[in-house]
């Protein structure tokens, strides 16, 4: 006799291209959160965006009429700090980054400074500093080691593309020749900093993203199962050229809906 499948424990979530798309909920995204919070599932909602703290985030998201918790919100600045804080507590660190980056580093104990740092952290900037970014250069060269928040090159914005925290990664390695260790998407280790958070385990663990390249690969490789909705960056005719699949591709968050 066949077991019939329980819904899944707990939910990740990325959210641009998910649950919004240029500052506007897209259809479901808040009855998706809704049936979450009734049902009492533990979630979190994804972003390699380094820039916001939860807080900022989570009014962003009210503008747009979803209704997230701050402490359901994870970011790439958040995972970073939690993976320095297990590799080096109480550290210091030279940042290029804002408040979601400081904060998140101040919040598990790190010193923020430019004397002999243990790590250089580059994360996502409105404006970068090019004296900033020297400095990072010569702290690399002198022996700080080399962190990213994620490996984005580019960012979206009404006017177009914008150079990211990959772009300025890479100038940093042009100069010095090291390469960066990046903790946000497609790196798996979001995603397991983003379980020890809400203390979930990857069998019963589900991930919805809109990129096969970073959302999907990354929760294949966490063990998770994997939903990509078509509201974003991967169209539906380009999944099959990759050589992984996802275990569900649906039009968009409106269709996990009955899922929960």
């Amino acid at each position: 006799m066949t077991r019939e499948r329980q819904p899944p424990e707990c939910w990740l979530t990325d959210m641009d291209g998910v649950l919004v798309r240029e500052g506007t909920a897209i259809p479901g995204a808040a009855e998706f959160i809704a049936r979450l919070i009734e049902k009492d599932r533990r979630f979190l909602v994804l972003t390699n965006n380094s820039i916001y703290t939860p807080r900022d985030l989570a009014a962003r998201l009210a503008l747009a009429g979803l209704h997230v918790p701050e402490q359901s919100i994870w970011t790439s600045a958040l995972a970073t700090a939690a993976f320095l804080d297990s590799q080096q507590p109480a550290g210091t660190a030279f940042v290029i980054g804002e408040a979601g980056l400081t904060t998140a580093l101040h919040d598990v104990g790190y010193t923020l400074t430019d004397v002999d740092p243990d790590y250089v952290v580059i994360g996502e900037l409105r404006s970068y500093s090019f004296e900033a970014i020297t400095k990072a250069i010569r702290l690399v060269q002198s022996g700080a080691r080399f962190i990213a928040t994620n490996p984005d090159v580019t960012s979206p914005s009404a006017e177009g593309p914008l150079p990211a925290t990959g772009a300025v990664a890479a100038m940093i390695t042009a100069a010095t020749g090291a390469l960066p260790y990046s903790v946000g998407k497609p790196n798996p280790m979001m995603f397991r900093s983003a379980m020890n958070r809400i203390e979930a385990h990857a069998q019963s663990t589900v991930m919805i993203g809109d990129r096969m390249d970073t959302d999907v690969v990354a929760g294949i490789e966490a063990g998770l199962e994997t939903i990509l909705v078509l509201t974003g960056s991967t169209a539906a005719e380009e999944v099959a050229r990759f050589p992984y699949l996802p275990n569900r591709v649906l039009g968009s968050i409106a269709e996990v809906v009955e899922l929960v």
